[in-house]
């Protein structure tokens, strides 16, 4: 398949009506002249977390159930536990990870329905399989242990529990990369979910069910420190090699298909994101938004982020349609570029999710069941802006 042009200059329009030929001559997927699908999205109310299985298991079922995709199958379930080794403690009073509960809660129904095993996957430091390490989080290993099903747990920061790391190309030839290398745990499986937050992002503008796909590649072998033939045993995280671009990945590891394009982590780090979707698509959408942040991702972006309970929760089959109903929840136009609220710094990933054809960001397409987006909407202000990331990490 021939490589893709980075997204710069062109719409989505301007790919629609350029014709099949047209958009092929410019090196853009072919399935960018294709309409991307659209599928439903539930919004429900839940105002705190003792009603999170309740609320879940209704939307679930508003969007016809969950049982004929996780009836008998091995179910990998990506949680949102962002931070590096030095941001701890917990942060009771900022809700920017994935609540402990909702892991216990969203595993006990996938049991109900018939799943024969999950797997709980993350990536953090140290890059360690010690089962101990997930309770920082405030995890009960032992009672998720023990919630029907048969359970694993893996962290994915390098190759874990495998032996050898699983090449995944890119279906329409990739943005950054035209393949990238990740844990077997995300491939060993038959149903991909992702448990993440209703947010604000410093570089992405918003980090939801898409977002959360980014931590799938191992810092072993794209972090700061990864070196020419990896490192198993990664202190740094990815910003050196995907969001600044300047550290080349490994040996052995996909060169960049592009590497004059912009070093930008406004620009890298949205397409990163949709090639991650589109090398391990999501199966199942879950977002919590009972309560989360606003103004950006966690804490250590100093005097920009706080609290905000907009209690609901999202759910779908499409990644891209669920996190364009969430935008618009958050009061924010799915079709804003650069330099509109909530994309200050960097490029619409939705707008780049729907040109490859993963799914639609056009609300007048997707079917909202439940709660309307009006009913639900919440002000999320113009997104993370004010001071300059270095400064607001000093």
């Amino acid at each position: 398949m021939r490589p893709v042009r980075p997204f710069t200059d062109l719409s989505r329009r301007d790919l629609l009506t350029a014709g099949t030929g047209a958009v092929a001559a410019l090196g853009f997927p072919l399935r960018a002249a294709v309409k991307a699908p659209a599928s439903r999205v539930a919004i429900v109310r839940c105002r705190n977390y003792g009603d999170f299985s309740t609320q879940l298991s209704s939307a679930f079922d508003k969007i016809g159930g969950v049982e004929k995709l996780v009836k008998g199958k091995t179910v990998a379930l990506k949680l949102n536990l962002t931070g590096n080794p030095a941001r701890f403690p917990l942060t009771p009073d900022l809700p920017y990870r994935t609540d402990a509960g909702t892991v216990a809660n969203t595993v006990h129904l996938l049991a109900a329905a018939g799943a024969k095993r999950v797997r709980i996957i993350e990536s953090f430091f140290p890059a360690s399989q010690d089962l101990g390490l997930w309770a920082r989080y405030g995890l009960d290993v032992n009672a998720i242990n023990n919630l029907g099903t048969k359970v694993e747990w893996e962290n994915v920061q390098n190759l874990g529990n495998y032996k050898k790391y699983i090449r995944l190309k890119v279906p329409w030839g990739g943005y950054v990369y035209p393949a990238y290398h990740i844990n077997q745990a995300y491939t060993e499986c038959d149903v991909y979910a992702s448990l993440s937050k209703l947010k604000n992002h410093w570089i992405a503008g918003v980090t939801m069910s898409m977002k959360n796909n980014f931590g799938n590649t191992p810092c072993s072998l794209y972090g700061g420190d990864c070196g020419p033939n990896g490192n198993e045993h990664p202190t740094k995280e990815r910003g050196d090699v995907l969001h600044a671009g300047r550290t080349k990945a490994p040996s052995g590891v996909d060169a960049e298909l592009h590497p004059d394009s912009p070093r930008d982590p406004g620009y890298r780090v949205p397409r990163i994101l949709v090639d991650q979707v589109g090398i391990r698509p999501i199966d199942l959408a879950i977002v919590d938004g009972v309560e989360t942040v606003r103004g950006g991702e966690g804490p250590w972006l100093k005097g920009g982020v706080e609290r905000m309970t907009p209690g609901v929760i999202l759910v779908g089959t499409n990644p891209v349609c669920t996190d364009a109903v969430g935008m618009a929840l958050m009061s924010y136009s799915t079709q804003g570029d650069r330099g509109s609220a909530p994309f200050v710094r960097g490029d619409n990933s939705l707008k780049l999710a729907e040109a490859a054809g993963i799914g639609t960001a056009d609300l007048n397409r997707i079917e909202v069941v439940g709660l309307s987006i009006k009913e639900a909407r919440i002000d999320f202000g113009p997104g993370p802006v004010g001071k300059t990331l270095k400064e607001l990490r000093a």
